[in-house]
């Protein structure tokens, strides 16, 4: 029996459309799917302590599920990449942090294999970076940081459904799970 982590961001729990339809495609490969709330109020997202704050919520989890699950997170959580990279854990990271150089540092330092997912809008999002740490990345041109991009609402819900066939994809790849 497989497991996944949704970890959220900092403004929209696990049940947010991108957290929530990532980990469905986990939920429909026969994983049992945790859905993280932060517990408290966060520190500040841009200082180097918020990478052990998200380690201290996400690690009990963690431990408690065992194994070796598959991670999904979003900004905020991608500060688990730490947890990921000391556990050999693979991982969707959308909209990750890869500006703070903690997150870019622990995606370096990761051996399993992760999908990374932003869009060229978001101000966190660097494409070369991305590229330069994983071989699996869905780059959006003109997405935010909520992956929404400019015009009709429609051209948003399309680009959720890019990011759940790069999920889907992207598990294909590694053989999620086995």
């Amino acid at each position: 029996m497989a497991d996944a982590v949704v970890i959220p961001g900092g403004r929209f729990g696990p049940g947010a459309p991108l957290l929530m339809y990532a980990g469905d495609v986990a939920e429909q490969r026969g994983a049992t799917v945790h859905r993280y709330s932060w517990s408290q109020e966060f520190p500040k997202p841009d200082e180097p302590e918020i990478e052990s704050w998200v380690g201290g919520e996400i690690g009990p989890l963690i431990d408690t599920v065992g194994g070796r699950p598959l991670l999904i997170g979003k900004s905020l959580g991608t500060n688990a990449a730490t947890i990921a990279a000391k556990r050999n854990l693979p991982a969707v990271w959308l909209t990750p942090l890869l500006t703070l150089p903690w997150v870019d540092g622990a995606l370096g330092r990761a051996t399993a294999p992760f999908l990374l997912v932003g869009g060229t809008a978001d101000k966190v999002w660097d494409g070369g970076i991305a590229r330069r740490l994983s071989p699996y990345v869905l780059e959006v041109e003109g997405a935010d940081h909520g992956m929404y991009v400019p015009g009709p609402l429609t051209e948003s819900v399309a680009v959720l459904s890019r990011v759940v066939a790069a999920v889907d994809e992207f598990l294909d790849a590694i053989g999620w799970p086995s």
